[in-house]
């Protein structure tokens, strides 16, 4: 079976799609904000959205998979989202911030969608470094991504 990546219809505008942990989609939707100033066009996480609307950012109210397993249906159509939105997009953009003592914290599905968006060729720029001893160090490095150190007017397209 091959894997193809679906190009979206292109517009004039970029398309970065956020990728991070549920616990920084405050941030990221700041982050959509500003991209969107510099003329990009932003596609962040559907719970991100929802935390939005709600004014609720407390991310164990909408991992529901943790107390009822039925739920993990839910969590497997989020990330099969992003997914999508990682394929239909130009580039990747890691917000990556402090996570439980750990600077620049990446975590399983920030990987994931990394190298899916690393497998079809698109830009991966991570917003801050990230620690030497992470688990995932090496993955990451081999992705090629630029670290644009907090500055999102790096990122170039």
């Amino acid at each position: 079976m091959t894997v193809r990546n679906p190009d979206s219809k292109k517009s004039k505008f970029k398309k970065i799609v956020v990728c991070t942990s549920a616990r920084f989609y405050k941030q990221a939707l700041k982050i959509e904000k500003e991209l969107e100033n510099l003329g990009f066009k932003v596609s962040v996480p559907l719970t991100a959205r929802k935390m939005e609307k709600a004014g609720n950012y407390d991310v164990s109210f909408y991992k529901t998979w943790f107390k009822n397993p039925n739920d993990y249906n839910r969590k497997s159509f989020l990330m099969r989202n992003h997914i999508n939105k990682v394929l239909s997009g130009d580039a990747v953009l890691v917000v990556n911030l402090r996570k439980n003592n750990i600077e620049g914290y990446i975590g399983g599905n920030g990987l994931i969608e990394m190298a899916i968006g690393f497998y079809f060729r698109k830009p991966i720029f991570i917003l801050n470094s990230i620690p030497t001893d992470s688990p995932f160090y090496e993955e990451v490095l081999g992705m090629k991504p630029t670290f644009i150190e907090g500055d999102l007017t790096k990122i170039k397209l």
